[in-house]
C-alpha cells in the first residue's frame, strides 16, 4: 500500500500574490494551527527564513517538515545557465532542509498576479518560444535532478501553460528531469480532467496539489473576465471536499500506479471570510479520508 504525507500551503493564512489577505498573521500562528489540523508538513511562504539553519529551527519547532518551495522561472527571458545560476539559493535551502521537489512554473508575461487583468489575458506561446521552454526546463530539470531535487511543473492558471493542451505538450516533449506537479485546481479550473492526466502521466506526478474549486464561481469568473486575485476574493477555491472538484478517480489511480510523496492542501481563501484553522482541520480531515478511500496508507496523520 504506497503510503502519502499530507502538508499544506500557507496560502490559507497569508497570500503571497495578493499580501493584504493575512497579511498581519505571524508565521507561527500559521505552522501552529497547520500542525494542530493535523499536517506533518508545509511549503514555503513569503514569511519563512530563508536561510537553512533559521527556516529548520522555525519548522521543527513545530514537528513539521519542509514539504516544497515555489520557484517563479523565467526561461523565456533568461539562458537555462543564467536561470540554474539564479535557482541556487532556492535549491540549496529545499535540499539542506530535506525537501526532494523543487515547483516551478514559467511566470514570464503571467497575469495571475495582476488584480487588473482578467484571466481570459493569460499569455500563450509562439513556437518558438515553446522549443525555447522545452529545452530550458530540460536543461534544468536534468540539472537538479543531479543535485538530488526533481522538478516538478506548476500548470497555473494565468500563466503560459495553462490548459491540458499546455500539459500534454510540456509532458510529451521533455524528459524524466521535468516533472508533473497535478494540481487539480488549476487544471479543473482551465477546464481539464485530472484522471486523463494521471492515467497518462502517473510516473512522471511526483507532487500533488489539492485544491478544490467552486464550480458557479469559476463560471462567474469567466462570463464576467475576472482576474484570477478577483477571483480568490470571489470564493473560487477551498479545501478539498468543501468545492465540486471529484477528486477520488485520479487519487485512486495514483494510489493503484504506487504514487509516494505529498498530498498538499493549497487553498487560497480571503482569510477574513474563511478562518483558516476551521479550514486547515475541514481539509485535512477530508484530505485524509479521500486519500484512504483511494487506497493509500496515510503517513503521520495525528487528528
Amino acid at each position: 500500500m504506497p503510503t502519502v504525507t499530507l502538508g499544506i500551503n500557507p496560502l490559507t493564512w497569508t497570500n503571497d500574490d495578493l499580501p493584504s489577505l493575512g497579511g498581519a498573521t505571524p508565521l507561527e500562528t500559521c505552522l501552529k494551527e497547520g500542525r494542530e489540523a493535523g499536517f506533518s508538513g508545509f511549503e514555503l511562504g513569503n514569511k519563512f527564513p530563508r536561510t537553512p539553519d533559521a527556516l529548520s529551527q522555525v519548522l521543527s519547532a513545530h514537528d513539521l517538515a519542509l514539504v516544497s518551495g515555489w520557484y517563479s522561472a523565467r526561461l523565456l527571458e533568461r539562458t537555462p545557465e543564467e536561470e540554474i545560476e539564479a535557482i541556487q539559493d532556492h535549491m540549496n535551502l529545499l535540499k539542506e532542509c530535506g525537501a526532494k521537489v523543487m515547483v516551478l512554473c514559467e511566470v514570464t508575461h503571467c497575469v495571475h498576479g495582476d488584480q487588473e487583468r482578467p484571466l481570459s489575458q493569460r499569455p500563450y506561446l509562439s513556437e518558438a518560444d515553446w522549443q525555447r521552454l522545452l529545452n530550458g526546463l530540460e536543461v534544468v530539470g536534468d540539472y537538479l535532478k543531479s543535485q538530488g531535487i526533481q522538478l516538478v511543473y506548476h500548470h497555473h492558471l494565468g500563466t503560459v501553460i495553462e490548459s491540458q493542451a499546455d500539459v500534454e505538450r510540456l509532458m510529451d516533449n521533455t524528459g524524466e528531469g521535468v516533472g508533473l506537479l497535478l494540481d487539480f485546481g488549476h487544471l479543473r479550473g482551465a477546464g481539464g480532467d485530472p484522471l486523463a492526466i494521471a492515467k497518462r502521466y502517473s510516473q512522471r506526478i511526483h507532487h500533488v496539489h489539492c485544491k478544490d474549486l467552486r464550480f458557479p464561481v469559476l463560471d462567474a469568473v469567466r462570463n464576467r473576465d475576472k482576474s484570477f486575485l478577483n477571483g480568490v476574493l470571489d470564493g473560487l477555491f477551498t479545501v478539498p471536499g468543501d468545492g465540486n472538484v471529484d477528486f477520488l478517480p485520479a487519487l485512486t489511480h495514483l494510489c493503484e500506479q504506487g504514487y509516494q510523496g505529498w498530498l498538499v492542501v493549497e487553498a487560497e481563501q480571503d482569510p477574513e471570510v474563511a478562518h483558516p484553522l476551521t479550514y486547515a482541520r475541514l481539509g485535512y480531515r477530508n484530505l485524509r479520508q479521500l486519500a484512504e478511500q483511494a487506497g493509500f496508507d496515510v503517513a503521520n496523520a495525528t487528528n
